[in-house]
């Protein structure tokens, strides 16, 4: 349960997939939200997700820059 929210979060499954198309990539992404919530606490899980460090980053405009040492 997650208690902090009051909300009766079970488990959380997810599947992503990622389709290439020459440079271009997509991630598809699928969650499983388990548990007694209602539409409201879903949409409030998902907008959480979508603020992940990690969702921001593949979001983002990202460049990298090597340096050898």
């Amino acid at each position: 349960m997650l208690n902090k929210k009051n909300m009766a979060l079970e488990d959380v499954q997810v599947e992503v997939h990622t389709v290439s198309e020459g440079k271009d990539s997509v991630l598809s992404r699928k969650v499983h939200l388990v548990g007694a919530l209602s539409p409201e606490d879903k949409t409030r899980l998902m907008e959480i997700a979508d603020k992940c460090p990690i969702h921001k980053l593949l979001t983002s405009n990202v460049s990298i820059q090597t340096e050898s040492i």
